[in-house]
C-alpha cells in the first residue's frame, strides 16, 4: 500500500504490515512511527532483492550480503533479510558448497584446491569447505585426464617437453596438485607412445 504524508506519496508498505499496526486512512503518524515504517519497508525491499538474487542460482550468505550492500541497504536491513532467508532455508552455506562442487564436477571439472579457493571467495568457511570436499569423494585423476586429453589436441605441434610443461601448468591452474598431474602426464604420454 502507498503511504501519503500531507497529501504526497512518502513510501510503500506491505498490506500485512498496515494491518499488523492497525493503520488506516487519516491516522496521524509521529516522526518515530514514520522511521519505524521506513525501516520495515527497507527490510521488505532487502528481502525481495535477496530472493531475486537467489532465484538465478544458489548463493552463499556472503554473496547475498555483498549484493545487498551494493544495493545500499542498511546493515540492520541486510541482517534481517539474511535471517529470514536462512529461516526459509534459502541460505545454507553447506548446501551451497555441495551444489557448487557437484555443479563444477558435472560442467567444469577442476581440482580440490581450486574448488576450495572458489568456495573461500564465496565466503564459505574452511570447516564447511573441508567437510564438503571430503564427503564429495572427488576422484581427481579421471577428471584431470579427460581435461588433459582435450587440451592435448591444441598442443600437437610442440615437442614432448613443451607439451608436458604446458599441460602440467594448465592442470595446476585448474586446481590439480602434482600428485595428480604427474600420473596424468605419465598416462597420457604412455597412451600417445602406444598409439604411434
Amino acid at each position: 500500500m502507498s503511504l501519503f504524508i500531507d497529501g504526497e506519496f512518502a513510501f510503500g508498505l506491505l498490506s500485512i504490515e498496515m494491518m499488523k499496526r492497525g493503520l488506516k486512512r487519516g491516522d496521524e503518524l509521529t516522526q518515530s512511527d514514520i522511521e519505524q515504517l521506513l525501516a520495515v519497508d527497507e527490510i521488505e525491499r532487502a528481502v525481495t532483492a535477496a530472493l531475486t538474487f537467489v532465484s538465478y542460482r544458489p548463493r552463499s550468505e556472503r554473496e547475498v550480503r555483498d549484493r545487498l550492500r551494493l544495493r545500499d541497504f542498511s546493515q540492520p536491513a541486510i541482517d534481517q533479510a539474511v535471517e529470514r532467508m536462512r529461516g526459509w532455508e534459502y541460505l545454507n552455506d553447506e548446501e551451497f558448497a555441495r551444489w557448487w562442487v557437484e555443479n563444477r564436477g558435472e560442467h567444469r571439472p577442476r581440482g580440490k584446491r581450486l574448488l576450495a579457493g572458489e568456495l573461500r571467495t564465496k565466503g564459505v568457511s574452511s570447516e564447511v569447505i573441508n567437510e564438503v570436499l571430503e564427503a564429495a569423494e572427488i576422484d581427481e585423476f579421471p577428471a584431470a585426464l579427460e581435461v588433459a586429453r582435450k587440451r592435448m589436441n591444441s598442443l600437437s605441434g610442440l615437442d614432448r617437453q613443451a607439451q608436458e610443461r604446458r599441460l602440467g601448468s594448465y592442470l595446476a591452474r585448474r586446481g590439480y596438485g602434482w600428485d595428480v598431474v604427474g600420473p596424468v602426464l605419465k598416462t597420457l604420454f604412455s597412451e600417445a607412445e602406444e598409439a604411434e
